[in-house]
């Protein structure tokens, strides 16, 4: 199979999905599989570019992830399962539910981003270029200060190392082609009629720059019945600093809704 990946848990248990975020890996989510993996099948996984799975077979798009997610499960005799994503996951297990609605029994979108003010639209558009002409150690100082607050940055200076040395790991070219995925792909996350209908969780960091409060408020707010988590005083990588302050309202979202 051509996507690496772990399942964890009791067979027979309902199926988690966790998706990393651009130029991460299965990795991140050490905390959530032990968690999770007491009651539930938990299904971590690399996009294809990242971590060990293999190239892209085509061109970078959102429906392109979807399908790796959606063949991942077919080999694994998976019918239906819940979707967490981080980031450019959340975006992801968005056009999962879009793709294959029935699949989908309910989705945690966390760090994820909506439609950008023209302001944030430009700034991620410029980050993407530089990542483009630079390759993934472009600003890599500025992003690790986007993702991580100062004090843990400072307190976990091991684990700071080993995310850079996770996304210096990337095809420079499909890390870039996924950057301008992450600008571009909020466009047909956006405004859909129908709407989601699944079972949804909306979570963030008060001081997550590239995914907002207000769009997680604004995506919860496109799903029905979405409920909404701001996490106080953290960046984008808030799962990681504190992962029990999204692993708990998690845990009481998938026993209500799996």
């Amino acid at each position: 199979m051509n996507t690496a990946h772990e399942l964890h848990g009791p067979a027979g248990a309902p199926v988690v999905v966790l998706i990393h975020g651009l130029g991460l890996n299965r990795r991140i989510w050490c905390a959530f599989t032990e968690a999770l993996s007491g009651r539930y099948q938990v299904l971590v996984y690399d996009l294809f570019g990242h971590g060990a799975s293999a190239p892209p077979p085509g061109a970078v798009s959102l429906s392109l992830f979807s399908n790796q997610l959606r063949a991942l499960l077919d080999a694994l005799g998976v019918e239906r399962c819940a979707v967490a994503g981080f980031s450019l996951g959340g975006m992801i297990n968005r056009r999962f539910a879009m793709d294959f609605p029935e699949r989908a029994a309910a989705l945690a979108v966390f760090n994820s981003p909506h439609k950008r003010s023209a302001q944030e639209q430009k700034l991620v558009e410029q980050r993407a270029a530089r990542a483009a002409e630079g390759g993934m150690a472009a600003a890599l100082d500025e992003t690790m200060a986007r993702w991580f607050t100062p004090e843990f940055r400072a307190a976990q200076p091991e684990y700071i190392a080993q995310v850079r040395q996770w996304v210096r790991a990337n095809d420079p070219a499909v890390y870039a082609e996924c950057r301008r995925l992450l600008a571009g792909g909020v466009a047909e996350l956006t405004g859909l009629q129908p709407p989601l209908a699944h079972p949804a969780l909306v979570m963030t960091c008060e001081n997550d720059s590239g995914s907002t409060p207000a769009m997680s408020r604004a995506i919860a707010a496109e799903i029905p019945g979405a409920q909404v988590r701001i996490i106080p005083g953290l960046r984008h990588m808030g799962l990681v600093e504190r992962p029990a302050e999204f692993i708990k309202p998690l845990l009481q979202f998938l026993a209500r809704t799996v």
